[in-house]
């Protein structure tokens, strides 16, 4: 089992940035893809962003440009920055851990591991 214990989100202006931070423990070589999710009100969850343990990333295209995910291997801790926030960017962030696989995962069945979720609010 990992378990995953996400912090850092909260209430931010438009245009403001926060840093989302995600700690894993336990059996964390089966974490080598680790990804962020978010689900807004009344919405699916949907990717974010995913990073490989070689440091290999990929973004949606509604965060490029605006979020940066990046990991630290000795302390099992991904983090999501995310500048010039947007309302719509409104949700619970999800940190989500799986296998390797050989192509990007991006969908929410491909992750064996969830977070508890950490709201972050825009406002305009």
């Amino acid at each position: 089992q990992v378990q995953l214990v996400e912090s850092g989100g909260g209430s931010v202006q438009a245009g403001g940035s926060l840093r989302l931070s995600c700690a894993a423990s336990g059996r964390t070589y089966d974490a080598y893809t680790m990804g962020w999710f978010r689900q807004g009100p009344g919405k699916e969850r949907e990717f974010v962003a995913t990073i490989r343990w070689s440091g290999d990333s990929f973004y949606a295209d509604s965060v490029k440009g605006r979020f940066t995910i990046s990991k630290d291997n000795a302390k099992n801790t991904v983090y999501l920055q995310m500048n010039s926030l947007k309302s719509e960017d409104t949700a619970v962030y999800y940190c989500a851990a799986g296998p390797w696989s050989s192509g990007w995962k991006t969908l929410v069945r491909q992750y064996d591991y969830w977070g508890q979720g950490t709201q972050v609010t825009v406002s305009s």
